[in-house]
């Protein structure tokens, strides 16, 4: 008897529970598509891009950041090796 009346009541629910159906037309979807891409645009005249200099100053560092860590994993590999042929 209760499972029936909570039964009925859930249908109720779902039989008073609306949905939106939202209409988009396709102007208004190549409008937003025009706006996203212009405001991209807009923020990237706002970046500061790196000069030259700093350009090349930055990828020296990142290879030689690269170099000591290749060297730092290699040091330790060959101390594994050398402690596993113990």
């Amino acid at each position: 008897m209760v499972k029936e009346k909570k039964t009925k009541e859930a249908k109720k629910d779902v039989k008073n529970v609306k949905v939106k159906k939202v209409k988009t037309n396709k102007k208004e979807e190549k409008v937003k598509k025009e706006g996203y891409f212009k405001s991209i645009k807009k923020e990237l005249k706002l970046v500061k891009w790196p000069e030259g200099k700093e350009i090349v100053k930055y990828t020296i560092a990142t290879v030689v950041f690269c170099i000591i860590f290749v060297a730092f994993f290699e040091l330790l590999n060959l101390i594994m090796a050398f402690v596993k042929g113990l």
